[in-house]
């Protein structure tokens, strides 16, 4: 009786994890009607600009920048916009395979450090174009901001809420 009852138990546990594998997957888009990427897959970049672009004038439209507001949006909005691909540059893997695996790993740490700086002083200038954004909206605006920024979770480009 005990064997049944735990191949039960399984059987419906997994008949509702592939449910509810199909039921993500179908359709190819997330709930929000964002288009689902497989891992490590990225996404193509002429689509990653114009999903920026369009977030981007929703904000402007929403908040209603104002013409004295527009160089500080300006700054803002470059800012935010993904960082291009050649910036991302990869290593060249025949280049690494000549190497020892101490000097390979020399070089891969040397790799990581680099692209952590490169992703803090992008960090930086996002926070610091969102500062000088903020300064300049008025109070209305603010709360507007305050309430679009939390519901992306605190930074462009992240997961909606």
């Amino acid at each position: 009786m005990k064997t049944h009852f735990k191949t039960l138990i399984i059987a419906s546990m997994l008949a509702g994890a592939g449910f509810s594998a199909f039921a993500y997957k179908e359709g190819g888009h997330m709930m929000d009607g964002s288009p689902r990427m497989e891992r490590g897959q990225r996404m193509d970049a002429a689509k990653m600009e114009e999903m920026h672009a369009k977030r981007s004038a929703d904000l402007k439209g929403k908040l209603k920048i104002t013409a004295a507001q527009e160089s500080a949006w300006n700054s803002f909005a470059s800012a935010m916009k993904p960082p291009a691909r050649d910036a991302q540059k990869r290593p060249d893997r025949a280049e690494l395979e000549k190497l020892s695996t101490p000097e390979r790993l020399d070089q891969m740490r040397a790799m990581r450090t680099q692209h952590m700086a490169d992703m803090q002083a992008a960090m930086n200038k996002r926070d610091d174009a969102t500062k000088a954004l903020y300064a300049a909206l008025s109070p209305e605006q603010k709360k507007l901001f305050d309430a679009e920024h939390s519901r992306m979770g605190g930074h462009q480009g992240g997961k909606h809420k």
